[in-house]
């Protein structure tokens, strides 16, 4: 009998600690929803600095192994330097500026102070040479291909030669004719000539339409004829080179930035 009373006790004291624990513990809470992970957004590439954008404009391969370099030049320093003697002056009215774009005006212009050696009848340029036959120069005025129109610009005395822009149906060309010889040599543009006359660079620049060359040529002038030392075509155009010194040279270097044609002036030394 104490037996089972122990027994129903111990059984009751059981269920009484099992409930209190029971209780005690605590309630379960629904678990926080996880924050979202912001999506990345790709950063737009780094922008360099415009000067290192045209690093490719600062050098010239002369040949496979020899590289010319670029250097930007101050424009003061190239406006202080002698463009070429002949060159006409910039057209002051718009009345002078449609003259120039006349090639018969500016043509007649020159020639009352090109003397008895260069004459125009009619579509035929005459040049007289001291030492060979005449050069007749006769111009096509052709609706075509064919179009040729031969405009003399002027004399150049410190190389002997005339200056002749040869007009095509698109683009074209000029020729120095020897004064002596009457040997005819094709050149880019008209030469700018060192100050020694033992050289002189023709540079071109046509970055926009390209029916004619862009870029620049190196001649020797000490000879009995005009002698092509190298010549580069490039991307970008050369325009209004002036010699500093006797080898080295400035001009405007046009070339293609933001989608427009933009110029620098740049020193170059093409002479060794």
């Amino acid at each position: 009998m104490f037996r089972l009373g122990a027994v129903a006790i111990a059984l009751l004291v059981a269920a009484g600690l099992t409930a209190c624990s029971l209780r005690m513990q605590p309630a379960e809470r629904a678990r926080p929803a996880a924050k979202p992970i912001p999506a990345v957004v790709a950063l737009p590439p780094p922008k360099p600095p415009r000067i290192y954008r045209l690093e490719h404009l600062d050098t010239l391969v002369k040949l496979p192994g020899r590289i010319v370099q670029l250097y930007p030049a101050p424009r003061r320093v190239y406006e202080q330097l002698p463009p070429p003697a002949w060159l006409a002056p910039a057209p002051a009215s718009s009345e002078e500026e449609e003259n120039v774009l006349d090639f018969s005006l500016e043509e007649k212009r020159q020639l009352r102070h090109a003397g008895s050696k260069v004459k125009r009848v009619g579509n035929t340029l005459w040049l007289r040479p001291t030492a060979a036959p005449p050069v007749r120069l006769v111009s096509n005025l052709a609706d075509d291909d064919r179009h040729t129109v031969y405009e003399y610009l002027t004399g150049l005395p410190n190389i002997q030669h005339w200056l002749v822009s040869v007009h095509l149906y698109e683009g074209g060309y000029y020729l120095l004719v020897s004064q002596r010889t009457g040997r005819r040599t094709r050149v880019w543009s008209p030469p700018a000539v060192a100050p020694d006359g033992r050289h002189f660079v023709c540079g071109n620049s046509d970055v926009l339409a390209r029916f004619e060359p862009s870029g620049l040529q190196v001649w020797a002038a000490d000879g009995p004829a005009p002698r092509l030392l190298w010549e580069r075509q490039t991307e970008w155009g050369v325009s209004g080179p002036r010699w500093l010194d006797n080898k080295t040279i400035l001009f405007e270097q046009d070339f293609f930035d933001n989608g427009d044609v933009d110029t620098r002036v740049v020193r170059m030394t093409v002479v060794p």
